[in-house]
Formats: C-alpha cells, structure tokens, sequence
C-alpha cells in the first residue's frame, strides 16, 4: 500500500465499533485505539457516574494534557541539545 492511500479499519473502542480510514499502518491504529479504549476504562474505573460521552471527552481532555507536556518538555530538551552544540 501508498503512503497516501488510505485504508479503513473496523475496531472496538470501549466495547463500541468504529471504522478508522486514514493513511497510518493498521498496527499504528490498532495501538493507538487500544490505548484510547485503555485510558477510557482507567477513568470509568475512577469516575464510575459518567456516561460514555463525557468520559470520551475527559479521555481527550487527558490525553491533549498528556500531550502538551511531552511537546513542553521536547522543546526543552532541544533547546538543552543546541546550547550544549553551540558551546
């Protein structure tokens, strides 16, 4: 397969199927889907009252924050590698 054709994959995310197309390897989706469905039940297991909607958007409210740190903490690791390059 192309590095630009897009495939469609059908998988469960918290016991719900969902198709997937985008361009990434199967196993890539697979693996970030799981992950996605693992974070889902983590936070029902904290926040049993919540319904599916709600624990998807606090799954993604995690997840950005997750994200956002890891960027934050990139950028100074890069800053940290040039100014040890430009000494």
């Amino acid at each position: 397969m192309g590095e630009d054709e897009k495939q469609r994959i059908t998988l469960d995310i918290y016991n719900r199927p969902y198709t997937i197309v985008g361009t990434e390897s199967e196993s890539h989706v697979r693996l970030v889907a799981d992950l996605v469905d693992q974070k889902m039940k983590e936070l029902h297991e904290k926040n049993r009252q919540l319904d599916t909607t709600r624990l998807a958007v606090l799954t993604a409210v995690n997840t950005m924050n997750d994200y956002l740190k890891l960027k934050e903490d990139y950028a100074t690791l890069l800053g940290s590698l040039r100014k040890k390059e430009d000494k």
